[in-house]
């Protein structure tokens, strides 16, 4: 049965929806790809292990002092949907690529991989921010451009360091 919770976070609210033991969601309030309301399950306080955890290593993330996520998850999607969630996770902290590399890689067109990057159910933990358009043009983001630029410039000092 899910759950969730609203939790504020220095680029604003988030919504974890938790399922079980795992977290199955995290959604900014203008979210492109909107869940059915049914998904969501009971709106709870920001607590219990799932949510708990998430929110606190989401703020660690945002605040620089961490550079993945150690959390039970759980994807709801088809299998297309979750190839591409997969080659997100393999982007190593401050890596960007684009939709036509991701693309290349798994046999398919830029527009479908970014169809499937913009309905990916765990933003942030699983790092959508990171893909980029071409030529690494900076485009669209289900939390919005600022926060993907937000996201970008935090990992930035990284990226550099590893040149």
């Amino acid at each position: 049965m899910n759950r969730h919770a609203i939790v504020s976070t220095r680029i604003g609210d988030l919504t974890l929806v938790a399922a079980g033991n795992a977290l199955a969601g995290v959604y900014f309030p203008h979210h492109w790809v909107k869940p059915a309301p049914s998904t969501l399950g009971e709106q709870v306080e920001p607590t219990g292990p799932v949510i708990t955890e998430a929110a606190r290593q989401l703020d660690e993330y945002l605040a620089g002092e961490r550079t993945g996520f150690d959390l039970p998850i759980v994807l709801r999607g088809d299998a297309f949907q979750r190839r591409v969630w997969a080659a997100l996770t393999e982007l190593e902290y401050g890596e960007t690529t684009t939709y036509g590399e991701i693309a290349a890689r798994l046999g398919e067109t830029a527009q479908a991989v970014g169809k499937a990057v913009g309905q990916n159910p765990l933003s942030i933990v699983i790092p959508c921010h990171r893909v980029l358009g071409k030529n690494g043009s900076l485009t669209g983001y289900a939390g919005g451009l600022k926060r993907k630029q937000f996201l970008l410039d935090l990992e930035e000092p990284v990226a550099t360091r590893l040149f």
